[in-house]
């Protein structure tokens, strides 16, 4: 689909309320941003534990196999912190590939 600005007539504008928008505060953009945040802090919680507790591991035993300290691993189950970069890539591998994963750890 190719809209022409200059034959467009605004009747359909898609799934976006330009008034709103207008009206959206840098307070609104600010609050909706922590919200948005704090949802993705705890998603990563619940991915962390569900890829600790389906290798069955403690979060000490696990923080030991992973080499992170059991505060690490309690910070991210809690959403106080999330995995990034590495971290977050062993995670990732660990459960798609918990056998070859551990097996390298070891």
């Amino acid at each position: 689909m190719k809209i022409e600005p200059a034959t467009h007539t605004g009747a359909s504008s898609g799934r976006v309320d330009l008034s709103r928008l207008d009206a959206t505060s840098e307070v609104d953009l600010a609050r909706q941003a922590a919200q948005d945040e704090a949802l993705a802090q705890q998603d990563a919680a619940k991915f962390a534990r569900r890829v600790r507790r389906r290798l069955g591991f403690s979060q000490a035993e696990f923080a030991r196999r992973i080499g992170v300290s059991p505060e690490t691993i309690r910070n991210w189950e809690q959403g106080k912190r999330s995995p990034t970069g590495a971290a977050h890539a062993l995670l990732k591998v660990l459960d798609k590939a918990p056998e070859a994963a551990l097996a390298a750890l070891h």
